[in-house]
């Protein structure tokens, strides 16, 4: 099979055009910028996604697409109007690149988009499922959304075969932003006011399982058409995370008991309400219909996969 990976140089990207690759798969990767092109790979570098990209290069008998390159959520985006940025890169852009992959006769597209199509928080004990209503809450969930909705009508307009995959927090060997920097302060023996954050349940995926899944939707005949969730299937309290995160790092978690309250009180002060939700906070998912569906699992254990990413800071 020869498949296009889009982001292909990006954190998920590069781990997955590596296993695509160790399958005996013909990998075209697309990226802005042919710096760090994974190795083994035909790269074709292509512009920002935001202007109007000719893929037809790109697309030269190509079978499959996994679409992973997107303008991603950020903590604090400094566009004076976000949503407009994640509509130009999110919808246009992959519309523009799906229209184009359905001309070029690719017969399966994977969209890999994201737990915040259904919101920001689960309520305790109710995990969101593929099936739910989908309730995006800012600019990137809404884009992914809308992206969504349209990558539905191409195909059924085209008959390209569209596959979904929301996964939430994706974390592994190599990971930046905030769980990177949880990592450091582990490292550095901080106190952290968390462990009282116990009650809270989060689901997290380990980019090998993530990996493992978008392969398995590449060739199963039964992922067409359908939108799947993804996790390790374990989902972990905050404060279970960083005992378990400072263990692999040789770094023993120091947790100092805080009422929540406190910590709620702390973030909207600082005008950070969305810092409270991340940490004390509930977002699960619940990966039924695509363990079933698939006959799929995940293959990585939680302490497996923090292991190794201990290990790639650590390095």
């Amino acid at each position: 099979m020869k498949v296009l990976v889009t982001g292909s140089n990006g954190f998920i990207g590069s781990a997955l055009c590596g296993r695509l690759l160790d399958a005996g798969m013909e990998v075209r990767a697309c990226a802005r910028a042919s710096a760090g092109a994974p190795a083994g790979t035909a790269f074709v570098q292509i512009g920002d996604l935001a202007d109007d990209v000719d893929w037809r290069v790109a697309l030269e008998d190509v079978e499959a697409v996994v679409h992973l390159a997107a303008r991603v959520h950020v903590m604090q985006d400094v566009s004076t109007d976000p949503l407009a940025s994640f509509r130009r890169v999110n919808v246009d852009g992959t519309v523009r690149l799906a229209m184009q992959a359905a001309l070029a006769g690719v017969r399966r597209f994977i969209f890999i988009s994201s737990i915040k199509v259904h919101g920001e928080h689960t309520q305790p004990g109710r995990p969101f499922c593929g099936f739910d209503p989908p309730a995006p809450q800012d600019p990137y969930g809404i884009s992914k959304w809308v992206a969504e909705q349209q990558l539905r009508q191409i195909a059924s307009s085209t008959g390209m075969e569209l596959v979904v995959v929301r996964p939430p927090l994706v974390y592994g060997p190599g990971v930046r932003a905030n769980f990177q920097a949880l990592m450091h302060w582990l490292v550095r023996d901080w106190p952290l006011p968390l462990a009282s954050v116990k009650n809270n349940r989060r689901s997290m995926v380990a980019v090998d399982n993530l990996i493992d899944l978008i392969a398995t939707c590449l060739h199963h005949p039964a992922a067409a058409g359908e939108t799947f969730l993804v996790s390790d299937g374990e989902d972990m309290s905050t404060a279970d995370l960083l005992r378990r995160l400072g263990k692999a790092l040789g770094h023993p978690a120091r947790l100092l008991p805080l009422s929540p309250i406190f910590l709620k009180l702390g973030a909207t002060a600082v005008g950070r309400p969305e810092l409270y939700q991340r940490l004390c906070g509930s977002l699960q998912a619940d990966i039924g219909h695509t363990c079933e569906r698939l006959g799929w699992s995940p293959p990585v254990s939680v302490n497996r996969a923090l292991m190794q990413t201990a290990q790639g800071l650590l390095r």
